[in-house]
């Protein structure tokens, strides 16, 4: 029998009315900033346009909906390493489907992978092949919505990975995969460093890829990685001053989040914006506009706009660092407006999958759901 220490134990989403009431409230009374004319989103979110989506937030979308939404999944608790993890956990009913964590990053959660759920684990029904099936692990990651907030600090990607590792083995998986966008681009292959006995392959999207700075390795890039990589360093110049708060004061910034739903709209949506796919005409184009809302009303409802910040604090002293090669199976999938460099990705990990779509952008489970299982499902054949 399990101690309570390993307990697994079931949980259902129940937000109290009254922190709806709250939240509408605070929506209500929202002093908007002003905005100069015709810059768009060249100074980021535009009042203009944050007004109207807030205004839809607080009278239109209906989180009691898209919570029972969620609620359909199975979903689950456990403590380890001293923090409560929260996930989502649905079995295939194909005998022989092979159990698969998925990981999102920041501004992410749970919310992305709804669209692949039902395909991943019951490809019969979507015009797939049964033998592509998986039992389907998604956390949320520690300080994110229903796993927050942390309560000390070393809570890194690499802790990560290796709870995640302890999760996969109290769920009895002794062979799994991992798939990971974003922060999860790097909790996955550390997943598969820590506990490489057990992961038969490593899939990811979104990943970036940092040069050592050897001329050699950047002579065998191709021109479009070459641009990738231009592309990367005027991100780092222009488009990292959110990284730049969460990385170094985490605390400061969380003020604003945890007291304005509007500020956090803004401070999620403005990523979005930035990170779909770059031919979308507008973001609600790219990604529903309810899934969007989700996805933000998670963050806010639970609270954990610092403590996900703190993720960035807890991992730059990592960022752009050597890291050991892993000999583990390895996909990637790059989309538009990502930084996946193979010439990099090949230096760190046994790439032995590499796609290149030309739809899509950094949430492709939102996004391109479609092409992203498709994808997995590719990788994942000849490993199982």
């Amino acid at each position: 029998m399990e101690t309570q220490s390993t307990e697994v134990r079931p949980f259902r989403i129940d937000i109290p009315q009254s922190a709806l009431d709250d939240l509408n409230d605070r929506l209500a009374r929202t002093r908007w900033p002003d905005e100069l004319p015709g810059v768009g989103w060249g100074y980021g979110a535009p009042s203009s346009y944050l007004r109207e989506l807030a205004e839809y937030w607080r009278t239109a979308y209906d989180w009691r909906r898209h919570e029972a939404e969620l609620n359909e999944f199975p979903q689950f608790t456990t403590t380890i390493d001293g923090q409560s993890i929260h996930f989502l956990h649905v079995r295939s009913a194909e005998p022989d489907a092979l159990p698969l964590i998925l990981t999102h990053g920041w501004p992410g959660s749970i919310v992305e992978f709804i669209d692949v759920i039902g395909p991943l684990t019951d490809p019969r029904a979507h015009g797939g092949d049964p033998a592509d099936a998986f039992h389907v692990v998604i956390p949320s990651l520690p300080g994110f919505g229903f796993s927050g907030p942390t309560h000390e600090t070393g809570w890194d990607m690499a802790r990560i990975a290796r709870a995640w590792a302890e999760l996969m083995h109290r769920l009895g998986y002794e062979r799994y995969g991992a798939q990971g966008t974003d922060s999860g681009s790097v909790i996955s292959p550390l997943l598969g460093r820590s506990d490489a006995e057990r992961v038969i392959g490593v899939h990811v999207n979104g990943a970036l890829g940092f040069p050592s700075g050897d001329p050699e390795e950047f002579s065998r890039m191709t021109e479009a990685e070459q641009a990738r990589l231009g592309a990367l360093q005027q991100q780092m110049e222009e488009g990292a001053g959110y990284a730049i708060l969460q990385s170094t004061r985490p605390q400061t910034i969380g003020v604003g989040l945890s007291d304005s739903p509007a500020a956090q709209l803004a401070w999620i949506v403005e990523r979005f914006k930035e990170w779909t796919d770059p031919s979308a005409a507008s973001l609600e184009d790219a990604v529903d506009r309810d899934a969007l809302l989700t996805n933000v009303s998670v963050y806010w409802l639970t609270g954990t706009a610092t403590s996900s910040a703190r993720l960035y604090r807890e991992g730059r002293a990592n960022w752009g660092q050597p890291t050991a090669r892993s000999e583990v199976p390895s996909g990637v999938a790059v989309f538009p407006g990502d930084f996946g460099i193979r010439t990099i990705a090949e230096r760190d990990d046994n790439v032995v999958h590499w796609s290149e779509f030309d739809r899509g952008g950094h949430f492709p489970a939102m996004e391109i759901p479609e092409l992203l299982v498709g994808d997995v499902r590719t990788f994942f054949r000849p490993l199982r």
